[in-house]
Formats: C-alpha cells, sequence, structure tokens
C-alpha cells in the first residue's frame, strides 16, 4: 500500500485553539480562548504611516535576507542588550514568520528523533505540536505561581536524563500566567551551565506587565539560552514578524533551515516592524495603554469569577500576559463543558488541551485581552449559567440511570 503521509504526523492533533477559531467567529459568543490582542488597541493609523514610508523605497517590496532586515535585526539587538546588560551583535539574531516559526526552526535544527525535550505542565500547545512533531520525547516538569519547578528539574537531571533543551515561557506564561522567580531564573540558569542543555526561553508577553515588570530574562544570567519573542502581542498579529537571539552557530543552523522553509521574510512588514519598534517614545506610550486596559480587564475578569463562583473557583495571579488559569465548580470536564458554554455564548479553551501527561480536566484557560470589562462580566455569567446547566443535565442522567 503506498504511504500517504509522512509517520512524524501520526502522533500529531490539530491545536485545540486553533480548532476554536470557527467557534469563537460567530458574533454571538464572546470568545475567552484565544490569545489575540484586542482589536481597538492595534495600532493601525501608526502602522499605516510606517508602511507609506516604508514603501517610499522599493527595497521594501523586494526580497531580503533569510536571517532578516537588517535594520530589523539592530533594533532587536539594542533592545535585547539593554535587557540582559550585556551587549547583543545583530549577527545572533535571526526575524522569523512569527516566533512559532523561529521555535520550529530550533527544533528541526537541535532534535534529533528520540531526544529529550523538557516541556512545562501544562504547557503551551504549540510548542508540544512543534517538539512531537520533532519525534523528540517529553519529560513534563510542574508549573506553579512561581513558575517552572526548578527543584523538581533537578530531581530529574539527577537521575540521570539528559535533555537536549528545557523550554520555557518564563514571563507570564501561556497558560498558567505564572512568572518564574528570580531565584529561579538563576537557578535554571545553573542548572544548563551544569548539566549543559539549552534552555528556549519563549517570551511573547514579557512587556505586558501590570504594576512591576518581571525579572531580567533567563538569558541574562548564561548564553545557554535561545531567546524567543515577536511584534504579535504588542504591535499586531499580521505583521508576522518574530525572532530568535542565539549563539551564532545555532543562528546558523536555523538561517540554512530557513532557506529551505521560506528563502526570507517580508521585507515591508519587517521594515514597518523596525520603524515602530524603534520608535522608542511612540512605542513607551503604546505599552503604557497596553498595560494600563489589559490589567484593569484582568482584574475585572476576576473580580467577575469570584463574584459568580464565590470560594470554589480558583484563578492564578494576573501580574501581566493575557491569561489566567482558572478551576472552576464543574460537574463535567471542561471539554465537555465547552459545548454547553458556546450554546449560551461564551467560549474557553479546556485545560487538557494543554496538557502533556497531568490532569487538567476541571480547568480553562480564560484570556481577558480581547474583550472590554462589560464583555468580560457578561461572559463569567454566561459561564456561570452553562456550568449550571451542565450540572443539572448531569444530576439529570444520574437519577434516571
Amino acid at each position: 500500500m503506498t504511504r500517504i503521509r509522512a509517520r512524524r504526523l501520526d502522533g500529531l492533533t490539530s491545536s485545540a485553539i486553533r480548532d476554536l477559531l470557527e467557534l469563537t467567529s460567530r458574533p454571538e459568543v464572546i470568545s475567552l480562548a484565544g490569545g489575540l490582542p484586542a482589536a481597538e488597541l492595534l495600532p493601525t493609523a501608526r502602522l499605516a504611516e510606517a508602511a507609506v514610508s516604508a514603501l517610499a523605497d522599493p527595497a521594501s517590496a523586494q526580497y531580503t535576507e533569510t536571517c532578516g532586515l537588517a535594520d530589523l535585526r539592530t533594533v532587536i539587538a539594542a533592545r535585547e542588550s539593554g535587557r540582559l546588560g550585556r551587549a547583543v551583535d545583530p549577527q545572533q539574531v535571526v526575524v522569523t514568520h512569527g516566533s512559532q516559526q523561529a521555535l520550529s526552526l530550533i527544533a528541526q535544527a537541535l532534535l534529533d528523533p528520540g531526544d529529550l525535550v523538557v516541556v512545562e505542565e501544562p504547557s503551551y500547545t504549540g510548542a508540544l505540536q512543534v517538539f512531537r512533531a520533532a519525534e523528540a520525547t517529553l519529560a513534563p516538569i510542574p508549573v506553579d505561581d512561581d513558575g517552572l519547578d526548578t527543584d523538581a528539574l533537578e530531581e530529574l537531571l539527577a537521575g540521570g536524563a539528559r535533555p537536549v533543551l528545557v523550554h520555557t515561557v518564563a514571563t507570564f506564561h501561556n497558560p498558567r500566567g505564572a512568572v518564574l522567580s528570580a531565584p529561579r531564573r538563576a537557578h535554571l540558569a545553573s542548572l544548563a551551565e551544569r548539566y549543559g542543555f539549552r534552555i528556549v526561553e519563549d517570551d511573547p508577553y514579557g512587556d505586558l506587565w501590570f504594576g512591576t515588570p518581571p525579572p531580567a530574562p533567563i538569558a541574562s544570567h548564561t548564553d545557554r539560552v535561545i531567546r524567543l519573542s515577536s511584534a504579535s502581542k504588542i504591535i499586531a498579529p499580521a505583521l508576522r514578524v518574530g525572532w530568535l537571539l542565539a549563539d551564532r552557530d545555532v543562528c546558523a543552523s536555523v538561517e540554512l533551515l530557513k532557506q529551505g522553509a521560506d528563502l526570507c521574510g517580508s521585507s515591508l512588514t519587517q521594515r514597518i516592524a523596525a520603524d515602530l519598534l524603534a520608535d522608542t517614545a511612540w512605542l513607551d506610550a503604546h505599552l503604557t495603554t497596553l498595560r494600563g486596559t489589559y490589567g484593569s480587564r484582568a482584574h475585572a475578569l476576576t473580580d467577575a469569577l469570584s463574584a459568580e463562583f464565590g470560594p470554589d473557583v480558583t484563578y492564578s495571579p494576573v501580574r501581566g500576559g493575557m491569561f489566567t488559569w482558572t478551576t472552576l465548580p464543574l460537574a463535567v470536564p471542561a471539554a465537555e463543558l465547552l459545548p454547553v458554554a458556546a450554546g449560551l455564548g461564551v467560549a474557553f479553551v479546556p485545560g487538557d488541551a494543554f496538557a502533556v501527561a497531568g490532569d487538567h480536566t476541571r480547568s480553562a484557560r480564560l484570556c481577558f485581552a480581547t474583550s472590554a470589562e462589560d464583555e468580560l462580566a457578561e461572559a463569567v455569567r454566561r459561564l456561570g449559567a452553562a456550568v449550571r446547566a451542565a450540572g443539572d443535565a448531569r444530576a439529570q442522567v444520574q437519577v434516571q440511570s
């Protein structure tokens, strides 16, 4: 029989979040599911101004370097230098089609089938898809309110495990909302030095802090870090501009693979991104607006959860980012609650979408960034109605049986 697809696809499933897009596009549904920036906060006027400026140069409509537009790499290197407290060479930066492509290229460049990758539990679904496609062996380590449990990781390493990579969304974790504490960042860096693995520090949300900035990046402690970030959450997803920061050997390997993937990214969107990222006065004001609005929405969501469910609900602290990880008083698993909730006009992502080996059936990831405060309150009211309806239906089944 003719084989119709590669074996590496056999264990892959579609992202639950991508599958929810059709559902959440219905106008009557308030979506707490996707990690989408607020549409009304997208800087469309400033983007249009930058696009006009970029198109004045015909080079913006031409091919560019595989590793990315030189001006953009220079801007990113300068931003990273300030964060890390050390000089970053633009040659250590590769611009990618969103940070998801960066993660995929890293996996292709560094992993052979069967290689061990430490991931968080629960974990970002896009990372799980990438590492499973690379046929890696996954070792989950729990995440609590202080981020990845580095003591548990050290115990795994002391037992003989030798990962090639440790992947972490250390700042405003997706989905857990956690922030890896400063002591754990230093501990993780020291483990990387001692055991020789690389850390993939996935950082799309680090600029979206509420009140207190997060600790310095893990890469400020060790050069065994590959840092990923993106313009998607702070400027606009449609630019599809992400990047990685790594040593030159990793960059060269990624660039070689990228030549076969897409030759190069868009000169136009990269020039627009360079313009906006370099305009520090505008960017600082824009980030201040995002932080204030998202912070207010985060507290509106958690206040509504407490009012609707009382002490029966738990949720992660909202210190930044776009998500809170919520455990609800459910009579049915969250995946079974979802269609009931959708019928009542609210959507979320069930916790099991982020599971590696753990049980997250009673949890859900809720996004507070996309909706206004009154919509968030209404979404929680609908969620409460869905929980009660699911509970009543389960009780009826039990009576009949």
